[in-house]
């Protein structure tokens, strides 16, 4: 027995740094890759911490504009979450200088990830079986979509580390004399997991069964209760009083509720249930073990088990506009979607009555591969680099341009070029007069010929430090 539990163990070690190992794909590129946007104003938070000085309280971005508060940013606020993401990122980078903030940022996620795997594997583990594990960990490593997703420049990996964290401390604190401070600990990793990503509720749903399970007294049940959801709302609470003070730094939010009122309507069906978790995350072929282990719920994973898939659905029915609008919305659920899918390979491997066994482990073999193959056709595009361009002109202006320069960056109201030229400004555009009032010193654009009317207007008043077929820089503070 005891040889049994050390490969296992080793099996779901193995399956961690497998899954780290294939995150460090692409590691160094530049961040103009899928969601790019999403990933520059988080990453803009850690390099202006090396910009402005380390400030917790008050983290900063790239963007003055008032495209997505509403409001004019001009300190460049970017009041989410708490950044204790790219604090870490931060400390990482100061330990040494030989990898850029991006790279450790990347390695920050990917090392959360690397975690969750582990977690994940032990937690099934626990509730279905120890072969089951290694199968849960395994297909969290290679999956396609965690493997973009598990090395972004997002909060989501920490989140969810944190949340399965959290669960597992649960699990581990069942039944030991000192529950309650088993509880503390748990309530501080959910708190933390909340911090970093507020949606990451909906992966703690489990909570409520493991804190109530095997307790005999209703009082310590509802004890256990209070004092973890005391613990993991506190905080939140707190910070997100504290951000009311800087609403231009607030990005609206009330359109990822219902956008467009898509909830429930044939789009949202289509695009959570047949293009996100049909096409990107299971490949097609995986939807036949996911919903095997939909449906082969045993007494000891049962509550566990509904209570996840409940979170996953109310976390599509209540933020439905963010769930549709954007696919990295759905990183959040990667272990519950593993979760299902290797109980359901599990039940595809072992022997049952009236079910031929060869066929079966053949349809297993069969759904994983076609799983990693469709899934991967679509994810490996996520890597591309689709505007080269913008990379190449935000070299050339941060190498010409003062470090403390504010920049006028057109990209559709997109960060990612502001971003590459490594200075704070405007991602758009139009009112040219009043940003140069408000300290635009350079325009900087990736539409150089003179069909674009702003560039050629603009070419004419001022001095053209670049011009090709590429990109141009104007300098906003020489008249012609």
């Amino acid at each position: 027995m005891k040889k049994l539990i050390n490969k296992i163990i080793i099996f779901i070690l193995a399956a961690s740094i497998l899954g780290a190992v294939v995150r460090f794909y692409h590691i160094s590129s530049p961040v103009a890759d899928w969601h790019s946007w999403r990933q520059t104003d988080t990453a803009a938070v850690a390099k202006n911490f090396l910009r402005f000085g380390v400030d917790p309280l008050h983290p900063r971005y790239d963007d003055l504009s008032n495209i997505q508060s509403g409001k004019d940013n001009p300190e460049g606020w970017r009041m989410v979450e708490l950044p204790i993401y790219q604090l870490i990122a931060v400390g990482l980078y100061k330990l040494q200088h030989t990898f850029s903030i991006e790279v450790c940022l990347r390695v920050v996620s990917i090392f959360s990830t690397a975690g969750s795997i582990l977690l994940l594997g032990l937690l099934l583990w626990e509730f279905v079986g120890p072969w089951v594990g290694v199968l849960g960990s395994f297909l969290y490593a290679v999956l396609p979509f965690s493997i973009y997703y598990g090395r972004a420049i997002l909060p989501d990996p920490m989140a969810t580390f944190f949340a399965l964290l959290s669960l597992y401390l649960l699990v581990v604190g069942e039944g030991r004399k000192h529950r309650a401070w088993w509880t503390v600990l748990a309530g501080i990793s959910a708190s933390a997991s909340l911090l970093v990503r507020p949606m990451a509720v909906f992966l703690l749903t489990p909570a409520l069964y493991l804190l109530t399970r095997n307790t005999k007294s209703v009082i310590k049940s509802f004890g256990l209760l209070f004092l973890y959801g005391m613990i993991m709302a506190v905080p939140l609470l707190w910070w997100r009083h504290w951000i009311l003070q800087y609403p231009a730094g607030i990005p609206a939010s009330d359109w990822l509720f219902n956008k467009d009122n898509v909830r429930f309507k044939g789009a949202w069906f289509y695009w959570l249930f047949a293009n996100r978790l049909g096409d990107l995350i299971l490949g097609f072929w995986g939807l036949i073990p996911f919903g095997l282990g939909i449906i082969t719920l045993k007494k000891k994973d049962g509550w566990l088990s509904a209570l996840w898939l409940l979170g996953a659905l109310l976390y599509f029915v209540i933020f439905a506009g963010g769930n549709v609008q954007h696919d990295y919305y759905q990183a959040l659920l990667v272990p519950i979607i593993v979760w299902f899918t290797a109980k359901g390979l599990g039940w595809l491997l072992q022997r049952q009555n009236n079910v031929s066994f060869i066929p079966s482990v053949g349809l297993a073999i069969v759904s994983v591969i076609f799983l990693w193959a469709f899934s991967w056709y679509t994810i490996r595009t996520y890597f591309w680099i689709n505007r080269p361009e913008i990379v190449e002109a935000g070299t050339v202006a941060d190498t010409m341009l003062p470090k403390d320069a504010k920049v006028i960056a057109p990209y559709n109201g997109d960060t990612t070029f502001l971003y590459q030229i490594n200075r704070q400004g405007w991602p758009e555009g139009f009112d040219i007069a009043k940003k140069i009032s408000e300290g635009a010193g350079y325009y900087v654009t990736v539409s150089p010929t003179d069909n674009d009317l702003e560039t050629r207007d603009l070419a004419r008043q001022y001095t053209v430090l670049v011009r090709n077929d590429k990109f141009a820089i104007i300098d906003l503070t020489k008249k012609k």
